[in-house]
């Protein structure tokens, strides 16, 4: 990850806890190849097939899923005058059900344990050690018990 400071984490993390600057829907605004990917997998025009993250996108970044946004997580904090469902007296809550819908190409399972560790270890310290690796063991690593 490259370094960026407290106020652009805040901006490239999700209200629901996903790591908007792991994304690649994100990270294709400087990658060439992984924009082309997106297009072809979502059918998405080139100036749409990549993402300024959730909260700069208003929580519209369902459009790479065929679903209109914005989600119900963004609708809430938005409502509620938040940045984030860490922050939230209600959490966790309906808005971060986990969904097999899309779960083995959207990370969405893992919004609440990312949420979890950004209260006990502060968004800095979780983006800079856990949440690329949270994203990576979701994708890659078998189920262990």
């Amino acid at each position: 990850m490259k370094f960026m400071d407290l106020r652009e984490l805040r901006e490239l993390t999700a209200p629901c806890g996903l790591d908007c600057f792991n994304c690649p829907c994100y990270l294709a605004n400087d990658n060439e190849e992984l924009r082309k990917q997106i297009m072809s997998f979502s059918g998405l025009p080139y100036e749409e097939a990549s993402c300024e993250g959730c909260q700069k996108e208003n929580g519209n970044c369902l459009r790479f899923i065929q679903k209109e946004g914005p989600c119900k997580a963004y609708k809430c904090v938005s409502s509620k005058g938040i940045k984030s469902c860490a922050g939230c007296s209600d959490f966790p809550c309906d808005n971060l059900y986990p969904y097999a819908d899309c779960a083995s190409i959207l990370p969405h399972n893992i919004k609440i344990y990312n949420l979890a560790l950004i209260r006990k270890m502060g968004l800095e310290k979780w983006a800079q050690e856990k949440a690329k690796l949270v994203r990576e063991t979701y994708f890659t690593q078998k189920f262990d018990v």
